[in-house]
């Protein structure tokens, strides 16, 4: 049975809401930056403030145009509508946020199928791409994209390492395939591995960061890629209803998380580790990632007398949301409005609810 994944104050405290990064809400500073953001008409490239947050998003990502859009999924969507044609062929890991989150978008919009890889990590090399790249032929797909994510969701806030997307990037030229980044949670990488962001993003045909997650925002990504790319994406957003009027509003939020929330994702990732420790000595509770985590903690139940469905309930219950990712895996996300205090409670809850159920 799914579970509800309610959400109850309890009168102890507050709700500590660990489901996703996407939880986070804009904080009172933020909220002046927007009200006082300066505005204009987006649709004619006349609002200063989206102007501003698309050119420093380029800069960060070592790319030399970007493009404000209302979400990461239309993002991805925009990229592969610019990269493909219909028939064409997208390879990703099996469980990527495109392949089995997007509603199949890249099939429905841009009329491409998906070639997924399987890898428990979400990260894949180029020896493993370079066998299923398809000859030219007319009854067969013509393979156009690669698609990582930085980092990998349901591979546990994983980090591609900079090797692998230089070599991806080469197999890539060499056989005339567009690399993408997904990289709704490129920052976290960048601050967890000491590296800037441009450094994982330059060698990408296209790339993104997503505003809502741990920076905090309540609305918007940026794609950005090369001034031609970008400019066959604004077409695209104009075709599927993404162009906004005064979107300085929103704007005027990125630019502030970019200003004050990207190097204290190192606290996300601190209290993620905090976490997870507290709940290795649990008997029977498996907890990924081992190593390398950001700030995304899966735990397999499934050794446990508890289902996944039923133990979020009963947390829900006392006021702590986690996310059920199948009949005994959970998924815990850290971001800026979880403490250190919060992660300890939701920890000794899980254990005491786990090692009750096993007695």
């Amino acid at each position: 049975m799914a579970t509800s994944n309610r959400v109850t104050m309890t009168s102890a405290s507050r709700t500590v809401d660990l489901r996703s990064d996407t939880a986070t809400r804009p904080s009172p500073a933020m909220r002046r930056a927007m009200a006082e953001a300066e505005v204009g008409d987006e649709q004619r490239g006349e609002d200063p403030t989206t102007l501003a947050l698309e050119a420093r998003t380029a800069a960060l990502l070592g790319q030399e145009k970007a493009l404000f859009l209302p979400s990461g999924t239309m993002c991805n969507q925009i990229a592969f509508l610019v990269h493909c044609r219909p028939g064409d062929e997208i390879i990703c890991a099996a469980n990527a946020h495109v392949f089995g989150s997007e509603g199949a978008g890249a099939a429905a919009l841009a009329g491409a199928q998906v070639r997924p890889i399987a890898s428990a990590s979400g990260i894949f090399g180029a020896a493993e791409v370079e066998p299923l790249l398809r000859a030219p032929r007319p009854r067969a797909p013509l393979s156009r994209v690669i698609s990582i994510e930085q980092t990998t969701n349901r591979g546990g806030g994983r980090i591609w390492p900079q090797a692998a997307i230089a070599e991806l990037a080469g197999l890539a030229r060499s056989r005339g395939l567009a690399l993408h980044m997904d990289g709704a949670r490129l920052f976290n990488a960048a601050v967890a591995a000491g590296v800037p962001a441009a450094e994982f993003a330059h060698a990408c045909d296209s790339v993104w960061i997503d505003l809502s997650k741990g920076l905090g925002c309540p609305f918007g990504a940026v794609l950005a890629g090369p001034a031609d790319f970008i400019d066959e994406a604004l077409a695209w957003k104009h075709r599927l209803g993404g162009a906004m009027r005064q979107s300085g509003i929103m704007a005027a939020a990125g630019l502030y998380a970019l200003d004050h929330n990207i190097e204290r994702l190192a606290i996300d990732h601190a209290n993620a580790r905090r976490f997870a420790e507290r709940l290795r000595t649990v008997p029977g509770l498996l907890v990924t990632p081992v190593e390398d985590a950001t700030n995304i903690v899966f735990l397999d139940l499934s050794s446990t007398r508890s289902g996944a469905a039923q133990l979020a309930d009963r947390l829900a219950a006392e006021g702590v949301a986690v996310n059920v990712e199948g009949p005994s895996i959970l998924r815990i996300v850290t971001h800026l409005d979880v403490s250190q205090t919060d992660v300890d409670r939701a920890a000794a809850l899980i254990a005491e609810m786990i090692t009750g159920a096993s007695a």
